[in-house]
């Protein structure tokens, strides 16, 4: 599998529930853009056959390699950053839940939901886009995940597929500042994640982010019930360059802990 089709994959399965990311995404290419994604994120379980060691495994068949780990101890996360073979491909960011740090009736569901993930689909990078590899929890499980880690309540309905792509404001050719994005893109009837504020991080430190709050789509549960449940977002990065002259590739642990929240309620 090649990157081009790997990433042309993961935006296909993105914007089956992101409605924004299509609208997003012709909004700057109407304003003459070229919109060049800065990261792809993913989200999955620590005890799942496709943690976080096992996504390392199937990036780097492709030719990522890895490059930092960052811990959430609030949020009960762990995550790996990888760097592209070519500066023209995404950098990524995957975290995943430590699901022994939940309550055990929470521990029962999710362990549920991982045996059903046929094993044959785990070798290939394909299954990063692949959606739900289980049936639909009922909406009780669900609402049991969500009052414990709104992270496993997400991951539950949305399986695997990109939480959130990324436009990089450093190769837009009409707005070079984030403010100026972000205040485009509410402008434009979108939702911000205004969390800490809507631009996170700063020049000093390298990064500055910004993003929308997920999209929301009715979902039919395991039990036939139907709701509204938060989906994936988009966001906008600018990178700075160090004391190297070399563009800053990794991520601001405080301002992506913010970032996480965009899929909540």
């Amino acid at each position: 599998m090649s990157i081009e089709s790997f990433i042309a994959e993961l935006w296909q399965s993105y914007q089956e529930v992101t409605p924004q990311a299509t609208a997003i995404h012709q909004l700057f290419l109407e304003n003459g853009e070229s919109v060049i994604n800065d990261h792809v994120a993913f989200r999955t379980f620590n005890k799942s056959p496709i943690d976080l060691e096992k996504i390392r495994g199937l990036l780097e068949q492709l030719g990522y390699q890895y490059a930092e780990t960052y811990h959430f101890d609030e949020k009960r996360l762990r995550a790996y950053s990888f760097v592209p073979p070519a500066r023209n491909f995404p950098l990524i960011f995957a975290s995943e839940l430590l699901t022994e740090q939940l309550s055990e009736s929470s521990q029962s569901i999710i362990n549920q939901l991982l045996a059903q993930i046929p094993e044959a689909l785990t070798e290939s990078p394909e299954v990063l886009s692949a959606g739900l590899l289980w049936k639909p929890p009922t909406w009780d499980q669900y609402k049991k995940l969500r009052a414990e880690s709104e992270y496993a309540a997400w991951l539950s309905t949305m399986g695997m597929r990109p939480n959130h792509f990324t436009i990089s404001v450093n190769h837009l050719k009409k707005m070079d500042e984030i403010g100026d994005v972000m205040t485009a893109v509410r402008m434009s009837g979108f939702n911000l994640n205004g969390i800490g504020g809507i631009v996170k991080g700063s020049p000093s430190l390298l990064l500055e982010q910004g993003s929308t709050m997920a999209d929301k789509i009715d979902f039919e549960f395991g039990d036939g019930e139907c709701h509204a449940i938060p989906t994936c977002f988009y966001e906008f990065a600018k990178r700075y360059k160090n004391s190297n002259q070399e563009l800053f590739t990794g991520f601001i642990k405080e301002s992506a802990n913010l970032i996480f929240e965009s899929t909540g309620p």
